[in-house]
């Protein structure tokens, strides 16, 4: 061997040795996080291959016959009045614009199965011709769903399926952020404020819910597949509807039981923020959260350098966008894919504006421009 490729092999692995040795011989994270880009890494709720948001598209001359058609739309949300359902909507709404198609309703069932069962019905007096809807449960809201179809309602369903609908027949597709992706982002997020070394607790969403389901199995087994030093020491479900506030009694509980507790994962933005309250009670401003969604009070708590220090970010408004497409599919009867995903987007305090005009296509706020300058 000569000298010359020896000495390069010889830096490479002290290069590799380091970086191991840096994150207690786990992977290192910012490789980890460079590497998820624009990949999808979610399977769809009945085990679909991803395809990408660019396949989903109109010729001229379709859009042409979706607008002479005049066609209403429903949106039935799980709940609403939160940045994420907010963002969907918002591109929901731009590209029914678009298409010539008209919102009659915009529902909240305030995650209520037996709430979003009567929003169905009440819209479906109204006779639209689309409903693009989240199910808060895929099981206690079936038969609702399954009536809008045998009446020719034409169903696009965000991130989970209703049990015993076939797609193609009952409904035309399923759209949804890379959920399990999000839950890896979140990990080597983690994994970089601790390290690779640290005792961390887990607040998952306890209820029968693909997405979130997936966020969790995606988060623990990355932490335990990559970082042999990371502890999961606690997990605790939360089924709301308060959300930060069980949260915080979770993150609250935890705080008091392990003291040694250096991090805490939060399945979304809100319930982070009971975290960020139970993290102040208890005077632990050394806690690191990781979570999922760019929430404004996430975002503005990680502009300030506060202790959420990472999370991954779906992108709703081009959800919207998509799912509003794939309803013009429906009305023309044209060949959708089955599940459509978008790939996850990392954030940090330093990419948090720039990933605010990503996910919401708009500038930030003037509170977490203001947020972020505070620590220039």
């Amino acid at each position: 061997m000569k000298p010359r490729n020896l000495a390069w092999m010889i830096a490479i692995a002290a290069l590799l040795f380091g970086g191991l040795a840096a994150f207690g011989q786990g992977v290192d994270p910012k490789a980890a996080l460079a590497d998820m880009a624009g990949k999808v890494f979610s399977k769809g709720p009945h085990g679909e291959d991803p395809s990408p948001a660019s396949v989903v598209t109109l010729s001229d001359s379709e859009l042409q016959k979706v607008k002479s058609m005049n066609a209403t739309a429903a949106i039935v949300l799980h709940y609403g009045g939160n940045d994420w359902s907010t963002a969907q909507t918002d591109g929901l709404k731009f590209e029914f614009a678009k298409l010539g198609i008209k919102v009659i309703a915009v529902t909240d069932a305030q995650f209520k199965p037996e709430k979003q069962v009567s929003d169905i019905e009440t819209v479906l007096a109204r006779k639209p011709n689309i409903i693009v809807s989240i199910p808060t449960d895929p099981v206690a809201t079936a038969d609702a769903y399954k009536r809008a179809a045998a009446q020719g309602v034409k169903l696009v369903f965000m991130d989970n399926v209703p049990y015993g609908m076939t797609q193609g027949k009952d409904y035309v597709s399923v759209v949804s952020a890379d959920n399990y992706g999000n839950g890896i982002a979140a990990a080597h997020l983690l994994a970089l404020s601790l390290n690779g070394k640290g005792k961390v607790g887990l607040i998952f969403h306890g209820a029968d819910f693909f997405v979130t389901r997936q966020r969790y199995d995606g988060f623990k087994t990355t932490i335990q597949k990559n970082y042999p030093n990371i502890t999961i020491l606690a997990e605790q479900g939360i089924v709301g509807p308060d959300f930060a506030g069980d949260a915080e009694k979770a993150a609250s509980a935890f705080l008091t039981k392990y003291r040694d507790m250096q991090a805490i994962w939060a399945v979304w933005d809100v319930p982070a923020e009971g975290v960020l309250a139970a993290a102040r009670s208890a005077q632990r401003n050394d806690l690191i959260v990781s979570t999922e969604d760019l929430g404004l009070n996430a975002a503005i708590n990680m502009a300030q350098g506060g202790i959420i220090q990472g999370l991954g970010a779906q992108r709703p408004f081009d959800q919207g966008v998509t799912e509003a497409i794939l309803a013009a599919y429906g009305l023309l009867n044209k060949k959708a894919p089955a599940y459509v995903a978008l790939s996850a987007l990392p954030v940090t305090r330093e990419t948090v504006l720039q990933a605010w005009k990503d996910v919401y296509h708009q500038d930030p706020p003037k509170d977490l421009v203001q947020a972020f300058q505070s620590k220039q």
